[in-house]
């Protein structure tokens, strides 16, 4: 099974708390992270692929080491797919394929530096870090990340990032969860009522 998430942005003690950003609901990064490991670990089957389109970790007083960020990566389920995101770097993602753990037989880690396209149900899905503006598009959405508490005004794109707005429309998913691909058609469709009914 197919999973998708961005801005884990595990580490990143500047978002813990109140803040007009991106507000994490934890008095510590370890608590966060923990939450982040949990949420994905209760979701993935070790089968599973997890598309992770961008901003894995990051501190901008200390960021943390790629052996800390490989270390919490490797105790994730599945294999994942990373989409590189505006705070992720080149060096980490060579250092990461340098020491990738495995995952039945073959690499666990995989990347892309712009994104990639995949189906699900007759519907494409082009995975990248930052919004696509599409126009006129037929059974196509542009997953991605990058804007945390913002929604691009268009149903076609959808922000699965752990701070999405459309998460809401999943009042039953738990903080931090990996979003499956039943559940972006869930939330295509909950934004094209939404945005019907709010229209100007």
């Amino acid at each position: 099974m197919n999973f998708f998430i961005a801005d884990t942005h595990f580490f990143h003690a500047d978002l813990l708390g109140q803040n007009d950003f991106a507000p994490r609901p934890f008095a510590s990064v370890a608590a966060m992270n923990a939450a982040l490991v949990q949420a994905w670990a209760d979701r993935v089957d070790d089968n599973d692929v997890v598309y992770h389109l961008g901003d894995i970790a990051m501190n901008p007083e200390a960021m943390p080491s790629d052996a800390a960020v490989l270390a919490l990566l490797a105790t994730l389920p599945g294999r994942i797919v990373f989409i590189k995101g505006n705070h992720d770097y080149q060096a980490r993602f060579k250092f990461m394929r340098a020491n990738d753990p495995g995952w039945h037989g073959q690499a666990k880690f995989a990347f892309h530096s712009v994104g990639t396209i995949i189906k699900d149900d007759h519907t494409q899905f082009i995975l990248s870090h930052y919004p696509m503006m599409l126009g006129i598009t037929h059974q196509t959405l542009n997953l991605h990340g990058h804007i945390h508490h913002s929604m691009v005004p268009w149903a076609e794109n959808l922000n699965v990032g752990v701070d999405a707005p459309e998460r809401a429309w999943l009042p039953d998913l738990a903080w931090g969860s990996p979003l499956s691909a039943a559940e972006v058609h869930q939330l295509y469709r909950a934004k094209q009522t939404w945005l019907a009914q709010h229209k100007n």
